[in-house]
């Protein structure tokens, strides 16, 4: 009977459950399930629809438990920064979305509290108006906090409801603004001068450290006998943290691009940057799988086509990406190149008239067609992504030699080879499915059916699912 594990991955748009096979010269994954991840706007504001989330991760991990006797062990990552607020072991309400604006007025008594240099230099974030510790400021204004005993990031809240164990995993909580950068230890200084209660945060765990084993309740739900032994291991939490370990890199001279719904640029680091320069290019250092430093910057990455599809769709438009991606590849004439970091993209809505405004704004010719808008995209994505790696580069003192783009945007042909030509530099594309096969790698770790560290890892990866190359053409 061959061991396996099951990665749940839950992303911004989408779940899955993936079931992993691990061996000394192979990885193999079977796709087991596969849902949408669809928030819910009510009066207070716009929400994740996790109940129905965890429903369809029950399901899918009920289907692996039930197709794989070997199944020893699951992992579950997710999107950072949201939280469920609890009490006595039960949810007081839905989870916020990030993309929610109840965060505005928060933000400044925040930095009235905690100027954002001092900030920066305790948690060694970038400033995103969505980070946790300005959600939290929120809900201490909106009266919330005095209600509960427990805050759980999304996959810590789903590893209790399977398992009963309240933790936080470091990867996910260096996402907070609320963990020292330097100790990777929650700051009760800082959150003692920010007015938040630190005895509502879980404990932290590393990367690898089993949870604990099924309660009696999710056994029941999943439909798993007593005598079997199937764990809830932490995995590098924050989706970005298990795709990085999946980076097949052979050298350490590497960035990273870790592109889905965002674009998440940097380099891997042994310790942070807390330069002035750092903050001042809005860089953050978050917590990566054994204890290394992910020094990136967030890009707005392919929210931009996928909202600009949908606002098509909403419209009546039948939209066919492969098809508009051909198209986009074939437009001749000079598409205008926008700010893909511009704030006002953050939100739903209208996006192509947004990028046509900000097109218009700058001078730059204002896209018409469907096929200029997404080549207009992939132009200012890759413009911005290539412009990133190269100040990860210059503020970490780091030289890159190659990008590595893993995730949704290493399937874009088009997007890899337009990094490449304004990066400069070769491009690796691949693995798509990095975040569930890095969840994989540290519960496989963990179980004992592969060792190392991250490079012997990475290199598992390499020989296994080699990356497709993209290299600069000369123009």
């Amino acid at each position: 009977m061959t061991e396996a594990v099951a990665a749940v991955d839950l992303g911004a748009t989408s779940g899955r459950v993936i079931v992993g096979y691990v061996g000394d010269d192979d990885i193999t994954l079977r796709h087991v399930a596969r849902f949408a991840n669809t928030p819910v706007r009510t009066a207070d504001g716009l929400h994740w629809n996790i109940l129905e989330l965890y429903r369809n991760v029950v399901a899918g991990v009920a289907t692996a438990a039930r197709d794989e006797p070997g199944l020893s062990s699951i992992g579950i990552d997710s999107w950072a920064v949201d939280y469920a607020l609890m009490r006595g072991g039960r949810m007081l309400g839905t989870p916020y979305h990030y993309r929610d604006e109840r965060t505005a007025t928060a933000i400044e008594r925040t930095h009235s509290a905690v100027p954002k240099g001092a900030l920066f230099a305790a948690n060694g974030l970038q400033h995103l108006p969505f980070n946790t510790l300005f959600q939290f400021a929120a809900d201490e204004a909106a009266g919330f906090l005095d209600l509960a005993d427990t805050a759980l990031l999304i996959p810590d809240l789903i590893g209790f409801w399977l398992t009963g164990r309240a933790v936080a995993e470091r990867t996910n909580a260096s996402t907070t603004g609320l963990l020292d950068v330097r100790t990777r230890e929650w700051n009760d200084d800082l959150i003692a001068r920010l007015g938040l209660a630190s005895d509502i945060l879980p404990p932290l765990v590393d990367a690898g450290t089993t949870i604990g084993a099924l309660s009696p309740e999710a056994r029941n739900e999943l439909g798993v006998n007593a005598e079997r032994t199937l764990d809830v291991v932490a995995v590098g939490s924050h989706d970005t943290a298990s795709a990085v370990v999946a980076v097949p890199a052979t050298t350490p001279n590497f960035a990273y691009i870790s592109c889905g719904t965002w674009g998440l640029v940097g380099v891997e680091l042994d310790v942070p940057v807390l330069s002035t320069d750092a903050a001042d290019a809005n860089f953050t250092n978050e917590g990566g799988v054994d204890g290394r430093i992910r020094f990136l910057h967030n890009v707005m990455g392919l929210w931009l086509l996928s909202e600009s599809v949908r606002h098509w769709q909403r419209d009546g438009s039948v939209v066919d990406l492969p098809s508009l991606l051909d198209a986009a590849a074939a437009v001749s004439t000079t598409v205008g190149v926008f700010d893909a970091d511009d704030a006002r993209l953050l939100p739903p809505g209208d996006m192509p008239s947004r990028i046509a405004a900000l097109c218009g704004e700058r001078g730059e010719p204002v896209p018409t067609t469907h096929a200029e808008v997404v080549r207009s995209i992939i132009e200012s994505l890759a413009a911005a992504f290539a412009h990133t790696v190269g100040e990860a580069s210059r503020l970490a003192a780091k030289r890159v030699d190659v990008i590595h783009i893993v995730g949704g945007g290493s399937r874009n042909a088009l997007l890899c080879q337009t990094i490449a030509d304004r990066a400069g530099l070769p491009v690796l594309a691949g693995p798509v499915e990095a975040t569930a096969i890095g969840n994989v790698l540290v519960q496989a770790r963990a179980r004992g059916l592969v060792t190392g560290d991250l490079e012997a890892l990475r290199d598992l990866v390499c020989r296994s699912m080699p990356p497709r190359s993209y290299r600069p053409r000369t123009t």
